[in-house]
């Protein structure tokens, strides 16, 4: 049995994978309240399916990119119970979740989570050598820096994800007939993606180290960079 944890923006999700079927999911957004919500639905969600910590297998949490307190807040809950009940702890990136429900039809897919201030963090995906994967890094920019990309290609992209009002009006002003929307519900990021794809590297025997595995960030924390800017003379 496997639980799958993503805080790693305003959305969060949470699901219980048995292998075979998902035996439970919830998903909601959250006013960055992930360090009080989260918990109490784990705890509600192994009530319901008459689990405990003690059944479970495996733990999974997105890694990033997204917020720099949403992506720890899941991060310190899976850690913490994969240390304290002796479960396989496995990472996956965020972008791969926004993508993976997208694989089979036969677009190139545009991966997105808000990053705030106008920017977006993405990344490309296709098949490449019957392998479905990122065509390139994950990247920080502008909605701008993204349609000038994506123009290059002049290739028809889905675009999926988190994909505001703004966002989606600037894609299409920009790219026209080479875009792409996901449909509301296909764009929403959910943890039973996450489990799929941790499940599968849970079967290849894969795990990741408690002590070592942490968060994709693209860019400094704000927090950060006010300290810095605080202890320069």
């Amino acid at each position: 049995m496997l639980l799958a944890l993503d805080t790693a923006t305003r959305l969060a999700s949470i699901a219980l994978y048995d292998g075979q079927q998902l035996l439970s999911e919830a998903t909601w957004h959250s006013a960055r309240q992930h360090t009080v919500e989260l918990m109490p639905r784990v705890v509600q969600m192994l009530e319901q399916a008459e689990l405990t910590p003690q059944s479970l297998s495996a733990v999974a949490v997105t890694l990033g990119p997204g917020s720099f307190t949403g992506l720890r807040v899941a991060l310190s809950v899976a850690k913490g119970l994969a240390v304290a009940h002796d479960l396989a702890l496995l990472g996956v990136p965020t972008l791969d979740v926004v993508a993976y429900p997208h694989r089979w039809q036969p677009l190139p897919v545009c991966a997105l989570v808000q990053a705030g201030r106008g920017r977006v963090c993405w990344a490309l995906y296709g098949w490449e050598e019957d392998l479905w994967q990122p065509s390139g890094e994950y990247l920080l920019s502008t909605v701008a820096e993204v349609v000038a990309r994506v123009a290059t290609t002049s290739q028809e992209t889905l675009f999926a994800g988190e994909i505001w009002l703004g966002t989606a009006a600037a894609l299409q002003e920009g790219l026209g007939e080479q875009v792409r929307l996901a449909s509301p519900a296909l764009t929403l990021r959910r943890a039973g993606y996450l489990a799929e794809l941790a499940w599968a590297r849970y079967q290849r025997g894969e795990q990741d180290d408690p002590t070592s595995l942490s968060p994709i960030y693209l860019h400094e924390p704000a927090i950060a960079k006010g300290r810095s800017s605080r202890a320069k003379p």
